[in-house]
């Protein structure tokens, strides 16, 4: 089923007309490194920070999990090496397959907005301008995914493993931030009170 969707993306979907705009798709991907500028851009607004503490949990756990742990206990080969019909349209790509690094850090950006938006988190989930920009990103999410079928350097499995494990990742990101915050803001609460304490002696 993987080879024959690769193979009819390739025969009946790619045209000259979408092969650049595929091909730079996939590369906003590349080491998650507009991903990771939005996080940090996040968490330097003090308006934001809540948010992109999320997000900065959530794009850590899922590249530990993807990258670090599942991609190299699995080793799946890449389907350019295995399906000689396959035309590859961008470089080799240096690691395993499964599960995909690009659809799984993309996910786990999209799903830190996804469950801030459907969970709460204040100044966001009630925002119809956030509930316009998590429904772009995770569009902009799918189209990553579907872009890594289209170069020919995905199954749709490793596509679709990325995908749960990034939307898995963001959740528990979410969930660890709100654990975490109450701790962290009486941690500050303390160290105010014992510095305006220090202060009036």
């Amino acid at each position: 089923m993987d080879e024959t969707i690769l193979l009819f993306i390739q025969e009946h979907i790619r045209c000259a007309e979408l092969d650049p705009f595929m091909i730079f798709i996939t590369h906003t991907g590349d080491y998650g490194i507009l991903c990771i500028v939005v996080a940090v851009i996040l968490l330097l607004i003090p308006k934001t920070r809540r948010l992109g503490n999320v997000l900065a949990a959530s794009l850590l756990i899922e590249f530990i999990i993807n990258n670090g742990i599942i991609k190299n206990v699995v080793a799946r080969t890449r389907p350019y090496y295995v399906i000689d019909e396959l035309k590859l349209m961008i470089e080799e790509q240096p690691d395993f397959s499964f599960p995909s690094g690009h659809a799984g850090i993309t996910f786990a950006f999209a799903g830190a907005f996804l469950f801030a938006m459907i969970f709460g988190i204040p100044g966001f989930s009630e925002s119809v301008k956030f509930k316009a920009v998590t429904i772009a990103v995770l569009i902009y999410a799918e189209l990553l995914a579907f872009s890594r079928l289209y170069v020919g350097v995905h199954y749709p499995t490793d596509v679709l493993g990325g995908i749960a494990i990034g939307l898995a990742t963001a959740m528990a990101g979410y969930f660890i931030e709100g654990k975490l915050r109450p701790w962290v803001l009486e941690k500050k609460a303390k160290r105010k009170a014992a510095m305006s304490a220090s202060s009036a002696e």
